[in-house]
């Protein structure tokens, strides 16, 4: 955990801390009117002046939640837009592959339900064909993308969207313009 991480939920402890000792003052002060717990009177003005502190310790409270409000709104906007964005790359990563792995329409469908996570009976329903042509397809699909399995298969695409293959298994097929 980093230090500003640290500071910063220092900072949320002394904020709920003055807080919490502001309200706390408030209350009391209406209860002890209503019930007649005043034991020690004070002066007006040190009266007043706990009570504009009490006033600022809220307002400044308030203000400073606004603003962790509006940093946390912003923080979950970026997160969304960055989702978007990986979501996009992740089937342009899938595209590029499909495209260099040589797959025809049907392939790429059945790559794209398996990636997805359905079983070869879903495939074969969506597809209105055989488990068995659903099986054949991704066995091809596996051949071409030289893999041996469904979790292989996935593992490129994640391995490509991080930047880094995994030991002992296919690395990017070599692309067709380098065949040339």
């Amino acid at each position: 955990m980093g230090i500003e991480r640290v500071s910063s939920r220092v900072g949320y402890i002394l904020l709920f801390a003055v807080q919490f000792v502001c309200a706390f003052f408030f209350l009391y002060d209406i209860l002890a009117n209503t019930f007649g717990l005043r034991a020690r009177p004070i002066s007006w003005q040190a009266y007043e002046m706990i009570e504009i502190g009490a006033g600022a310790g809220l307002v400044i409270g308030v203000a400073v939640t606004a603003r962790l409000l509006l940093l946390s709104v912003r923080r979950q906007r970026k997160a969304e837009a960055d989702l978007r964005l990986a979501s996009g790359a992740f089937m342009t990563v899938m595209q590029e592959r499909f495209d260099a792995w040589g797959l025809i329409p049907a392939e790429r469908d059945v790559a794209l339900f398996s990636i997805k996570g359905l079983t070869l009976s879903e495939i074969a329903a969506l597809r209105s064909t055989s488990e068995g042509t659903v099986k054949a397809q991704s066995t091809a699909i596996y051949r071409k993308a030289g893999v041996g399995s469904r979790a292989q298969l996935l593992s490129l695409f994640i391995d490509d969207l991080m930047g880094e293959a995994l030991p002992g298994v296919a690395t990017a097929p070599e692309r067709l313009d380098t065949a040339i």
